[in-house]
């Protein structure tokens, strides 16, 4: 005899299981570049906030030795006493040697600034290393640059 097929039998067709990846596909087109620059949003905002600190640490250099440290002293001034030994250097002023930018590259560090009403400039290259560049790529710097039209 010719067994039957039950017309309850639960099971998803192909068009429903083509309508739940779709679904799923438009879901992960959204979610997922919010998820993968998230670890790069994180490093520009702790390169800005390390820059403020050493910003904070440089104005209490300058006041109590009366200038800020020389292109050569560099920012390890603000941790160890440079040498010729300033007079009233009360360091450090830094809790910790963070010379380094999230991606691993050197804070830069120009004295005299090179910008109008900056003392001095500091500045990290952003994710690319290299001057200049966009979104993650740009320069983090304690100036603000000016918007030519």
């Amino acid at each position: 005899m010719l067994k039957r097929l039950k017309s309850d039998e639960s099971g998803l067709t192909l068009i429903e299981i083509t309508i739940v990846i779709v679904i799923l596909g438009l879901l992960a087109s959204f979610i997922a570049p919010r998820v993968l620059n998230a670890p790069d949003k994180a490093k520009v905002a702790k390169a800005r906030v390390e820059i403020s600190a050493l910003e904070n640490a440089l104005e209490m250099y300058a006041i109590e030795v009366g200038d800020y440290p020389t292109a050569e002293q560099n920012l390890q001034a603000l941790w160890r006493m440079p040498n010729p030994e300033p007079e009233n250097w009360n360091g450090p002023y830094i809790t910790k040697p963070t010379f380094t930018d999230p991606w691993g590259n050197t804070y830069i560090y120009v004295y005299p600034g090179l910008h109008e009403g900056y003392d001095y400039d500091l500045y990290s290259l952003g994710k690319d290393g290299k001057e200049g560049g966009q979104e993650f790529d740009a320069d983090i710097t304690n100036w603000i640059a000016e918007i030519t039209e």
